[in-house]
């Protein structure tokens, strides 16, 4: 990457292509990560599911029968709070099943932003190829491209060339931590 004179450095607009290229699998890659997270998502759900119908016929078939009260107020061998203990897991499991079904759809609405970006990233690789013949405009585009997306919080182990450059310019650490207004990664847990 530098010229003769060893003065500067050249860019070439294939390194820019390739930036791309990379940036792309590696959002595919963690669009892949994500979708393996939501689907053990969805079989606990189901597992969950299961497990509230049982319940639920278990409740319903004890229910159809004839229980006798007791005289000191008892409904059958199992007393009276067995019923209450019984719904109160019951709905213990819906709000589990809840709170998964809220974290896939988080998920689902991540893999899209994911696949947006990756594509985008292809598509800039595509035109950087086809369209553009300097590095230095390359890179110009690339930057302008990472900062209108947004593009660090996407990754959180590998810095972009917007944050290097913005690093280089305002002369802060290359680790991006202020050249995005903070730490705006996206929340892992969603």
């Amino acid at each position: 990457m530098s010229d003769d004179s060893g003065n500067e450095p050249t860019l070439s607009v294939d390194e820019f292509v390739e930036y791309c290229r990379t940036q792309a699998g590696l959002l595919s890659g963690h669009v892949e990560t994500m979708r393996e997270e939501a689907d053990d998502l969805l079989d606990d759900i189901d597992a969950d599911m299961a497990e509230i119908r049982s319940r639920l016929e278990a409740q319903s078939s004890g229910v159809n029968g004839t229980k006798t009260p007791s005289p000191t107020g008892a409904t059958g061998a199992a007393g009276p709070n067995a019923t209450d203990t019984d719904l109160e897991e019951i709905e213990a499991l819906e709000n589990d099943v809840e709170e998964k079904q809220f974290l896939v759809e988080a998920k689902q609405t991540r893999m899209e932003a994911f696949q947006q970006l990756a594509a985008d990233y292809t598509e800039l690789g595509a035109e950087l190829q086809s369209d553009v013949t300097d590095g230095q405009e390359a890179l110009e585009r690339v930057i302008h491209f990472e900062a209108d997306r947004d593009a660090p919080v996407y990754f959180e182990d590998r810095q972009t060339v917007y944050e290097a450059a913005a690093a280089s310019s305002s002369g802060e650490p290359a680790d991006g931590s202020d050249v995005t207004g903070g730490d705006k990664r996206p929340d892992e847990n969603s």
